[in-house]
């Protein structure tokens, strides 16, 4: 997998707060989501199963979030 491609995936600020970077965060090699370093929004995760599915999943999960499909469950622990 070339992972310089996910790097050049482009996110908007955080559709919530409009202050956040958001990063794409991949979980142990089953799914991908967004995050905001700021207040916490996320996407949904986007599973894959291989690595020809990931740049995908990356780009679903990068589409919810330029979109705003954002999920907020506030402050954490």
């Amino acid at each position: 997998m070339d992972h310089d491609k996910l790097y050049e995936i482009e996110l908007e600020d955080c559709p919530l707060c409009r202050d956040g970077v958001g990063l794409l965060e991949d979980e142990q090699g089953w799914c991908i989501y967004v995050a905001c370093m700021n207040c916490g929004s996320r996407t949904a995760e986007i599973p894959y199963k291989n690595e020809e599915e990931r740049l995908e999943a990356a780009r679903k999960a990068a589409l919810s979030w330029n979109t705003g499909k954002v999920i907020f469950t506030g402050a954490g622990d």
